[in-house]
């Protein structure tokens, strides 16, 4: 069972089932300035309405820190290594499931005094972290994602044991280039498949335009 991919085993934890359907986790329409600036759909609640699951706003978890930036975040916000920035870091679960961590970084004066920096339990509000951005006056217009598989680090237990990880670095801006959030989430592989839709490019025509 276990190389059918049914099962995953590992030392000190057991055999576990894998999730046999997993999470449509849907890319560009998960971001719809509909679902989170005019309604309440995050992009956590989007990837369960289209994989037709069910879900709770509780199952996503949160904790707000303000932090040393580590490389990769200083480098997207463009300040030196160490500099203060938040941390909203999120533990999304299906039922009592974990499914991925999700952490946020913003610089101080971007979110200083918001709901993003309210450490209560669960999303920032209605709309979520986009919306908090967008009331503040950071409308995003478009976003970078680079992802990657991995081996998971021994203090990632708190997703399903015994396999491969994909991460996710989303770097994400408004109109004039300013970044306003870069995260770094962490997916149990065997619980997601990934699924974009998007308009080719012809950067021909494009320039024939021009």
């Amino acid at each position: 069972m276990e190389a059918e991919g049914l099962v995953t085993s590992s030392r000190g934890v057991g055999t576990m089932v894998r999730a046999q359907t997993p999470l449509k986790r849907i890319g560009i329409s998960r971001y719809d300035k509909a679902k989170w600036r005019d309604g309440d759909e995050v992009a956590f609640i989007a990837d369960r309405v289209v994989s037709g699951r069910a879900y709770q706003r509780g199952e996503q978890t949160q904790s707000v820190s303000l932090v040393e930036a580590p490389a990769a975040v200083a480098e997207a916000h463009g300040l030196p290594e160490g500099a203060q920035v938040y941390a909203r870091a999120r533990l999304v679960k299906e039922g009592e499931q974990p499914t991925h961590t999700l952490t946020s970084y913003y610089r101080p004066e971007h979110v200083e005094g918001t709901r993003i920096v309210d450490p209560t339990p669960g999303p920032a509000g209605r709309g979520g972290g986009f919306r908090v951005l967008y009331d503040a006056g950071y409308e995003i217009d478009h976003m970078k994602e680079r992802i990657f598989a991995r081996v998971p680090t021994s203090d990632e237990v708190k997703l399903p044991a015994g396999e491969p990880v994909v991460e996710l670095h989303r770097t994400t801006y408004t109109a004039d280039g300013t970044v306003v959030e870069f995260a770094v989430g962490v997916h149990a592989a065997s619980w997601f498949a990934w699924e974009y839709e998007f308009k080719v490019p012809d950067s021909a025509q494009d320039g024939e335009q021009k």
